[in-house]
């Protein structure tokens, strides 16, 4: 569910970046609070498998779509919401700037759709009421929660991307046929999200129980065992980025497909405008590996050894740029958090 820059007007484009650039403030000045060291090396694999885990598209079977990890709902349920949406807004960063993934005008969007409604809603309203934290916590519980919050995580996403392309007047794209594509396809991906979320929170419980819930009552996570968990999501990572996503869906995502079904072609949509064109070519400027691909020459088709080769070597760099982007991030945070403790107390 990346929006392209031609689905947005500057205008609205604009007020999303703003809109993601006060909630990034907020949840760093609300991370800062509580950081521990402990959880910087968390942040940074917890991304990097959500970066990798993003490149594998699995097909909806019987629509001719594909769907995604959106990741936002696990990275809360790990971390707490304020630092999930820093590490989201990071991946969805990376994905635009050096993979052309999602545009740069749309980068704003794109970071509050994935990254606000699961983390901020989803989370503490659904999967934290039905699952809860505390040491009772319930397979069935967290199976039951994860699938409903990643459904109404990626509903509310769906929505907002169908509301922003209204109100940015993109007229082949209207309100009712568009959300009646949109919102159905979306159920269906979030119900997968929700069982990959589950299957991770499963996997930390049985690795450091405690992890789930001090994440939960934002207590520091000194004194557990964090290296099995850390471990096993930096090799599901590398796994799944340099391997796995070999083997992901060709099919459209359900934000591409939903535009086809609308539109009756599946030709993208374009936008010509000053800064749609500045977007543009800021991006090709930055991308090192467009579209997860080794760069060609213009015209050049790459064959399956290099699109292959391209992938793996997108799936393993981006995890390690996210890893290191969310790291430098924590610790960065963290320094500031313990600058302003000692100007405090002096």
């Amino acid at each position: 569910m990346h929006m392209a820059d031609a689905l947005l007007s500057p205008a609205v484009g604009g007020v999303m970046w703003v809109a993601t650039g006060a909630t990034v403030a907020y949840s760093a000045r609300k991370v800062r609070e509580d950081l521990d060291e402990s959880k910087v090396p968390l942040m940074g694999v917890a991304g990097a498998f959500v970066f990798a885990a993003q490149m594998i598209n699995f097909t909806i079977p019987g629509t001719g779509s594909s769907g995604h990890l959106g990741g936002a709902l696990l990275l809360a349920i790990l971390l707490g919401p304020e630092a999930a949406f820093l590490v989201m807004a990071s991946i969805l960063a990376v994905q635009a700037l050096f993979f052309a993934d999602g545009g740069l005008l749309a980068l704003g969007a794109n970071v509050f759709n994935l990254g606000f409604f699961p983390a901020f809603v989803a989370y503490p309203f659904v999967y934290r009421k039905i699952a809860g934290a505390g040491p009772d916590l319930s397979r069935s519980r967290v199976v039951a929660g994860s699938v409903l919050a990643g459904v109404l995580g990626l509903l509310l996403g769906a929505l907002g991307v169908v509301v922003q392309t209204t109100a940015s007047g993109i007229t082949e794209l209207s309100f009712g046929s568009f959300a009646l594509m949109m919102l159905p396809i979306h159920l269906a991906i979030g119900v997968v999200e929700g069982l990959v979320t589950a299957a991770v929170v499963l996997f930390v419980r049985r690795a450091e129980p405690g992890l789930l819930e001090r994440s939960a009552a934002r207590t520091p996570l000194r004194g557990l065992r964090l290296k099995p968990v850390v471990i096993g999501l930096a090799v599901a990572a590398l796994v799944t980025g340099g391997v796995l996503s070999w083997y992901a869906s060709a099919y459209p995502d359900g934000l591409e497909w939903s535009i086809a079904k609308v539109t009756g072609t599946e030709e993208e949509l374009v936008a010509d405008s000053d800064a749609h064109q500045a977007a543009a070519d800021a991006q090709a400027r930055t991308a090192i590996l467009p579209d997860y691909n080794l760069k060609s020459g213009e015209g050049d088709e790459p064959g399956e050894a290099d699109a292959a080769a391209g992938t793996s070597l997108s799936g393993v760099v981006g995890a390690l740029i996210v890893l290191a982007v969310a790291v430098a991030l924590g610790f960065a945070l963290r320094r500031r958090s313990g600058a302003r403790g000692a100007d405090a107390s002096s």
